[in-house]
């Protein structure tokens, strides 16, 4: 199993780079003189139990805030952890509770209230007992446009019906249910796929199927973004984006599985935090 983890942080490491150069390069293609650029700065999980890299940019042409992170992290779960994993189904936690996990995550805030706000992230993750892949992706408009919606949508499906019919209908309709807000009763956005826990017995098979969630990330989003990013916004889209941005923020710091993982094992605050808006409006 060592190689199978070194093999999977690698490639979300390279993900990483994939999609930091193609953000990049979208902000010089149309930011010209005022193009953002990353800024990375390497994170530490307490106890010397690992860390990753933080790569966020700040104030760009086309993205207002983006974070791009990954992680290899491991260590002993707490208690509370312990035990949510063994109400995932996860046995012996509690006689060896070591764990290891490596993944990628992005949030994306656009500048331009007319181009969605997006979210990916795939990860492995280990214990003595079984190990698992799990990951997603889903838009978040807050102008919504049903010919992007489809876009995105079908730029996934392709990706899981290359694995397996039923991939795409089970994790829509698993985003469909994670991605909703039950104060608010509503979804945070349009969806996408989710899945979690995912072990058929062959690992191959299910690393090859999450780093083609990885690579559809790009076909699904940078298509959707080009197309708004010329459309002219008003203040009453802004006020709009900055409503939906609440939303956003809810959802993560009351509910989001990966946020509470994250601080519950002493991660990096900042790199955890790091999917929140910039700036949100509540009333």
């Amino acid at each position: 199993m060592d190689d199978h983890k070194a093999r999977a942080a690698h490639w979300f490491a390279d993900l990483r780079q994939e999609i930091v150069t193609a953000f990049e390069g979208l902000e010089t293609r149309f930011g010209g003189a005022a193009a953002g650029r990353f800024e990375v700065t390497p994170t530490h999980r307490d106890n010397d139990g690992g860390g990753g890299i933080m790569s966020v940019m700040r104030g760009g042409a086309v993205f207002e805030k983006v974070g791009v992170n990954i992680s290899t992290v491991h260590g002993t779960l707490g208690d509370k952890a312990q035990k949510a994993m063994a109400a995932r189904g996860v046995p012996g936690m509690a006689d060896d509770p070591r764990f290891w996990a490596s993944g990628i995550s992005l949030v994306a805030h656009m500048q331009n209230p007319h181009s969605p706000a997006v979210h990916m992230n795939t990860r492995m993750f280990w214990t003595p007992h079984a190990w698992w892949f799990g990951g997603g992706a889903d838009l978040n408009p807050c102008i919504e446009y049903a010919e992007d919606t489809a876009h995105f949508h079908a730029a996934l499906q392709a990706a899981c019906d290359a694995h397996a019919p039923e991939y795409y209908p089970r994790f829509k309709a698993w985003a469909d249910e994670y991605f909703f807000i039950p104060h608010r009763g509503r979804a945070r956005g349009v969806g996408g796929i989710f899945y979690d826990d995912l072990n058929t017995g062959d690992w191959e098979a299910d690393f090859a199927f999450t780093q083609d969630v990885g690579r559809a990330f790009l076909k699904a989003f940078l298509p959707v973004t080009e197309r708004r990013l010329g459309t002219p916004a008003s203040d009453d889209d802004r006020e709009t984006q900055l409503r939906h941005r609440g939303l956003y923020a809810e959802y993560n710091l009351v509910y989001d599985r990966g946020t509470k993982f994250g601080l519950e094992t002493g991660h990096n605050a900042d790199a955890v935090l790091m999917s929140l808006p910039p700036v949100a409006k509540w009333y």
